[in-house]
């Protein structure tokens, strides 16, 4: 697959940007990315909570551990109401 990219020219970058721009509009892009990253983010937590598990049992989670965690789930409701809140601010009054 690395090949495959590694063969795009600059003329081929230009041209799938300007189709996922008409796909998506310019609107959507940043949302896009934003959850493209969070699915990321996931993504990679769970590939190494698979090679963790391995390594140590689930019940030996640190009280650190379960402080960041508590932490990230704080943040990750937080971002949620921004979010859904910016969205609102966004729609199109009906009135």
């Amino acid at each position: 697959m690395t090949a495959l990219i590694a063969n795009l020219g600059t003329t081929e970058l230009l041209l799938i940007l300007a189709v996922v721009v008409l796909l998506f509009g310019a609107t959507k892009l940043p949302e896009l990315a934003r959850g493209s990253g969070r699915a990321l983010r996931i993504f990679k937590a769970e590939t190494k909570g698979l090679t963790d598990d391995d390594d140590q049992p689930e019940a030996a989670t640190t009280a650190e551990q379960r402080e960041l965690e508590a932490r990230q789930a704080d943040l990750d409701r937080r971002q949620a109401e921004i979010d859904a809140e910016r969205d609102r601010l966004n729609r199109p009054d009906s009135a």
